[in-house]
């Protein structure tokens, strides 16, 4: 273990353990050199499957990715740190429970879709505009007024038109 402070390696003791809300073991623990205290969360890795993106290209599954998608989605929106992991949580558990090795993108982004529309409906809409391909002010009306009339979120593409 690295001290985040000084840096030096393998020379802090462990004060406290104890769980994690996320199913980790949360441990507070001291430099023995510098004398400063932090914590660290241990969990276990469990396998996500690949993720074959639109043009057919896989790559691993990035939490910290998917993180920054949505904080940008929620941003400046009455939305607590908590609620978010607790929604990544979610969706990377159930691609693991999906026991494939490859699973298209187009699921994760399903899954924030309907995450966020449960959560917020302005973060749902920031975030439908990119992943759904609402290019132009119709196309974000046509979503906004389902969004109203209290229908399921639109499908990619679909109500996307260019404008001319």
């Amino acid at each position: 273990m690295r001290c985040p402070y000084c840096g030096v390696v393998n020379q802090s003791r462990v004060l406290d353990t104890g769980p994690d809300q996320r199913g980790g073991i949360r441990r507070r623990r001291e430099c023995e050199v510098c004398g400063k205290r932090f914590s660290t969360l241990e969990r276990a890795i469990i396998q996500t499957p690949l993720l074959i993106k639109g043009n057919g290209d896989r790559e691993e599954f990035d939490r910290e990715k998917l993180l920054r998608g949505i904080r940008i989605a929620t941003a400046k929106r009455p939305i607590s740190a908590t609620e978010i992991d607790k929604m990544v949580d979610h969706i990377e558990q159930n691609l693991q429970q999906m026991g494939r090795a490859e699973v298209s993108s187009r699921v994760v982004g399903d899954m924030v879709i309907e995450g966020l529309k449960a959560l917020d409906l302005i973060a749902y809409l920031r975030y439908a505009i990119v992943y759904l391909g609402l290019d132009n002010l119709e196309s974000v009306q046509r979503e906004i007024d389902h969004m109203l009339a209290g229908g399921q979120p639109s499908k990619k593409g679909a109500g996307s038109n260019k404008a001319s």
